[in-house]
């Protein structure tokens, strides 16, 4: 899945300063849920970093980090860092 929008490189401490208040509709990948499990299965195992292209409230970003758990609402990023699921667009390894 291709963004129409060249994603902003941001750092992922950044993430607990963003707004996710707006209640719009992301475009989701059909297989992220298996792009998150796969992705944490990474995180845990090798410690590896993956690319998550989400949306916040500005617009799309994108952020290369380690997932190290997801539940049904949220991932939790290394660092301790929560982002909602229903704001991610696709995780790229």
């Amino acid at each position: 899945m291709q963004a129409t929008l060249k994603p902003t490189l941001i750092e992922k401490e950044l993430i607990n300063s963003l707004s996710f208040n707006d209640r719009k509709k992301v475009k989701q990948h059909p297989d992220l849920e298996d792009q998150l499990k796969s992705a944490t299965r990474l995180g845990n195992a090798f410690h590896g970093k993956v690319s998550i292209l989400f949306e916040d409230d500005e617009g799309l970003k994108r952020v290369d980090t380690t997932i190290w758990a997801h539940g049904s609402k949220y991932i939790c990023l290394k660092g301790g860092i929560w982002l909602p699921i229903s704001r991610i667009v696709e995780v790229k390894y």
